[in-house]
């Protein structure tokens, strides 16, 4: 018996590793007969009905300081900071003079200065410079947008509940040419995380997937799932729920095993187009992370050491898994223009395959 399985087994429950045994990748439990397209899509259009008060997540708290910061939603370019008071500022990049980008200027004294001719912003609303709503809720920093969201604006967003207590909280941002329906539709998809991610993910069991159909209750409408985290020959088994408690949110909470309480928060931000015309879209990610055990609290004091090691994992995750949404986005377009029907049994007898829709007949070799 080696010394790692002696260790974890004398531990007993205060060890809250397993050791994994090794097994090859490829002989895994396939998935595909329970990751249903219908219950995905079903889920996904719930999502979308639901509320957002047409707020939108900009990126970390943290890294709006006393310096400029841009973002792009939904292609209208946003510059935001923080005042004197230290409370978040958002308004459009555009200097009201003559355009600069103020993203380029500096703060002084709580006021954004535009680099080209020195004009001052407090961050208040003026006639032909409209400050934003905003909102700091700790960890993440969000804007309200009505014309783009086109929704009944609400004074706050729809905000997932977070642990209590002492927390250790990391963001995570990076972008992808595809949708937000993609990302979240990918949130929706836990089958496939053993498959995309062994590296994180080993013994993964969706114990329960909401039903299809508009209205499913609320108690029903979640993914449970039961997974081990892998570190290395190390294992964590958590049962974990996902849920979308808005259209452009999936949450992860972990229900029970080591960090019960924890959060991962997966937001989708839409940014605009890309200069080759397809959409681009930000993923923010925010890991929140809680323990009852005593020496959690060790852990808290030395957050600045681990938080760089939870951004590397998200960010390692979500380079697989924006790969993951941008082939979501291609294939939809794909069944949206037709060309996914010119591989379809049939179509090589015609020597051209089947048309789009309202599609002119192809031409014809002339004399």
């Amino acid at each position: 018996m080696s010394a790692l399985r002696r260790l974890a087994e004398s531990a007993g429950k205060a060890w809250p590793f397993e050791l994994l045994p090794r097994a090859a990748w490829a002989r895994q439990a396939p998935t595909y007969r329970q990751a249903s397209p219908a219950v995905i899509d079903a889920a996904l259009a719930r999502s979308r009905r639901r509320p957002s008060g047409n707020w939108y997540v900009i990126g970390a708290s943290s890294a709006i300081t006393s310096k400029p910061y841009g973002a792009t939603v939904a292609g209208a370019e946003l510059v935001c900071w923080r005042n004197a008071e230290g409370q978040l500022c958002i308004g459009p990049a555009r200097c009201p003079h003559l355009g600069a980008d103020l993203c380029t200027g500096a703060v002084d004294r709580g006021q954004l200065v535009c680099p080209w001719h020195g004009l001052r912003l407090t961050g208040r609303s003026r006639p032909d410079w409209p400050a934003l709503p905003a909102f700091d809720d700790g960890v993440l920093a969000w804007v309200r947008l009505d014309r783009v969201g086109g929704e009944v604006p609400t004074p706050a967003p729809v905000l997932p509940t977070r642990p209590q207590g002492p927390r250790i909280a990391a963001v995570t941002a990076l972008s992808g040419a595809c949708e937000a329906d993609d990302i979240i539709a990918n949130r929706m998809d836990p089958w496939h995380g053993a498959w995309f991610h062994p590296y994180s993910f080993t013994k993964l069991d969706v114990l329960s997937a909401p039903p299809e159909g508009q209205d499913v209750p609320e108690e029903l409408d979640r993914f449970l799932v039961a997974v081990t985290f892998r570190l290395g020959r190390l294992g964590v088994p958590v049962i974990a729920e996902f849920t979308s408690p808005e259209p452009r949110t999936l949450v992860m909470r972990i229900l029970d095993g080591e960090g019960s309480g924890s959060v991962v928060e997966t937001h989708a931000t839409p940014n605009g187009r890309g200069p080759d015309g397809r959409p681009r879209t930000t993923v923010i990610e925010a890991v929140i992370a809680h323990s009852d055990r005593p020496g959690f609290a060790y852990a808290v004091r030395a957050s600045p050491l681990l938080t760089p090691f939870m951004r590397q994992a998200a960010n390692r995750l979500w380079r697989d898994d924006l790969l993951y949404a941008e082939r979501l986005h291609t294939v939809r377009m794909q069944d949206a223009d037709g060309t996914a029907d010119l591989l379809t049994p049939g179509s090589e007898s015609t020597g051209a395959g089947p048309r789009p829709p309202g599609a002119a007949p192809a031409s014809g070799p002339t004399d």
